[in-house]
């Protein structure tokens, strides 16, 4: 696959409204791993970016959590962050921004779940988060995050409750029983794992959830459960 031409880059950056000193960095962070092996280059991709980015976009958000909520306690706060940093608010982003028509990929991508794509949009906008931290310092990194996150800092007091506590409430309510959760499958790279696992509680149909990690896959299994079961409607 062609590199991105620097007009596009400048159209990205007009989105974006900052400017790179340190193309190559912002190209890599809008690079899959799959385009080198698809072309059998030495292309880098975004993942160590991604792991930087997700640590600032942690410590921004948290930090304007902690200044919006001074009486929340940490249980609260740790529900409005995880809302706003998940990958569904992050894949949101990368939509708002127009990040798709910039990333480069192999073709394999073009057919890829919408989970696995919803996942790779939230990936990159965590890697250009931390391009922008590199290029310009945490100050503009920040300033960044705040802007684009907008009014859903303000929305997150009504963060949805963690669907695995939801679900036990409810359980010990209706018998006394705590759900259960087994690992059904694991599947895909070691760098981009998908966990499959089951959520089970006595008399009630086991539904099952899929994540990244093994925690998002229960906590998906436990709203499945919830929502079929009528305790939480869509609006929740």
């Amino acid at each position: 696959m062609a590199r991105v031409r620097a007009p596009s880059l400048d159209e990205l950056e007009e989105r974006l409204e900052i400017r790179f000193k340190d193309r190559a960095r912002l190209e890599r962070a809008l690079t899959h791993s799959s385009l080198a092996k698809a072309s059998g280059s030495q292309a880098s991709s975004y993942e160590r970016l991604e792991f930087l980015g997700d640590r600032v976009l942690g410590l921004s958000v948290a930090e304007k959590l902690f200044q919006l909520y001074p009486k929340a306690d940490e249980g609260d706060l740790s529900l409005r962050l995880n809302s706003l940093v998940s990958a569904e608010a992050c894949a949101e982003i990368a939509d708002e921004l127009g990040l798709p028509a910039f990333i480069r990929h192999g073709a394999d991508l073009k057919r890829a779940a919408a989970s696995r794509n919803r996942n790779i949009r939230a990936d990159v906008v965590e890697a250009l988060i931390a391009a922008i931290y590199l290029d310009h310092g945490l100050e503009t990194a920040r300033g960044f995050v705040l802007r684009v996150w907008g009014e859903r800092l303000n929305q997150a007091a009504s963060a949805r409750r963690d669907p695995k506590t939801a679900l036990q409430e409810w359980a010990h309510k209706r018998g006394g029983a705590t759900p259960r959760y087994e690992l059904v499958d694991r599947s895909g790279p070691d760098h981009e794992p998908v966990f499959r696992v089951r959520a089970m509680i006595p008399e009630v149909d086991p539904e099952e959830g899929r994540g990244r990690s093994k925690r998002i896959a229960e906590q998906e299994a436990a709203e499945a459960i919830l929502r079929r079961e009528g305790v939480w409607d869509e609006a929740s």
